[in-house]
């Protein structure tokens, strides 16, 4: 198990290099000069021209790449233009709401998905399996935006309940902190929760058929020790795969439903980025989305050896 760890943490530092020099150089294919944009409307050529030395863009490419390279490694990710902030400062600010948001989506998804998929599997052909289907093309069909606003409309507007938009950092308030972000976090939990029930019946039902599991009703074993306990454990590898993806896409930021909810998180953050030509912001908040991409697989590689003792070997 641990040369397994080192070998998987051995193959990120390449790709780590590889991803960032992608991410460096699809920066500088977007328009606009940061230089002239931080001199403002006048743009006085000697103010420019400062700030180009100062930033280095009168530098080649890869020295540049150089530069900025070395500034990550000691923990720099350069400084916002428009706010004259670290951009590692900025994200910091702006993680934990993300991470919030995205860890109560998960937890929807998974309490729906994986329930609704081995109720399908079990009954399949039944009033359940057809109710499951159902329930998993709406989410994969519904529009993000759409069922959000529609649920402003039923539980801030009509009914009163939750409010309409806005965050409220949990250390303030934790009670409006969840009112806040519940109705987001189903949202987006709604679509995951789609994706995983489909995953999870397929998966059960291939494991189902195996002749492990025809071998554990023959013993006379309880439905439910064969379904949960035999049949599951050996359905989750997919599932866990799936769920490392979607949780590292909700880390990356959900823009529609963020704009939609007015969440402070990295989807306003990299959109603002994007329309104020921030790249600093841009690169650092792309970088530190890919870096967790791997490390989801990382982890779920390891709960692959947890779930099933066989890939230890």
């Amino acid at each position: 198990m641990f040369d397994f760890l080192v070998k998987r943490i051995a193959q990120l530092v390449p790709t780590l290099v590889l991803v960032s020099m992608l991410i460096f150089g699809l920066q500088q294919l977007l328009p606009g000069d940061p230089a002239k944009i931080l001199a403002g409307e006048e743009q006085d050529p000697t103010v420019v021209e400062y700030l180009r030395k100062k930033m280095h863009l009168d530098e080649p490419l890869p020295v540049r790449y150089a530069y900025w390279m070395g500034g990550v490694l000691k923990g720099d990710l350069g400084e916002s233009i428009r706010n004259q902030q670290p951009v590692l400062e900025l994200i910091v600010q702006k993680l934990p709401v993300t991470l919030q948001l995205a860890a109560m989506a998960m937890t929807i998804a998974l309490l729906i998905g994986i329930p609704a998929g081995i109720v399908a599997a079990v009954g399949r052909g039944t009033a359940w399996d057809w109710f499951a289907n159902v329930f998993s093309l709406w989410g994969l069909s519904t529009p993000n935006f759409w069922l959000g606003i529609l649920l402003i409309l039923l539980f801030s507007v009509n009914l009163g309940w939750l409010p309409a938009s806005g965050y409220v950092s949990p250390f303030e308030d934790l009670g409006a902190n969840l009112k806040s972000l519940i109705m987001p976090a189903f949202v987006l939990g709604n679509a995951i929760a789609a994706v995983l029930m489909r995953h999870t019946r397929s998966a059960m039902l291939q494991v189902l058929s195996a002749d492990y599991v025809r071998t554990a009703r023959a013993k006379g074993l309880d439905e439910r020790t064969v379904v949960l306990k035999h049949a599951l454990r050996n359905a989750l590898t997919p599932i866990i795969t799936l769920g490392a993806l979607e949780f590292g896409t909700l880390l990356s930021g959900a823009v529609l439903t963020e704009q939609v909810f007015t969440i402070p998180g990295f989807g306003k953050l990299i959109v603002d980025a994007v329309f104020n030509r921030d790249y600093s912001v841009v690169q650092g908040v792309v970088l530190v989305t890919a870096t967790t991409y791997m490390l989801l697989n990382l982890l779920a590689d390891v709960a692959y050896c947890a779930v099933n003792p066989r890939l230890r070997h």
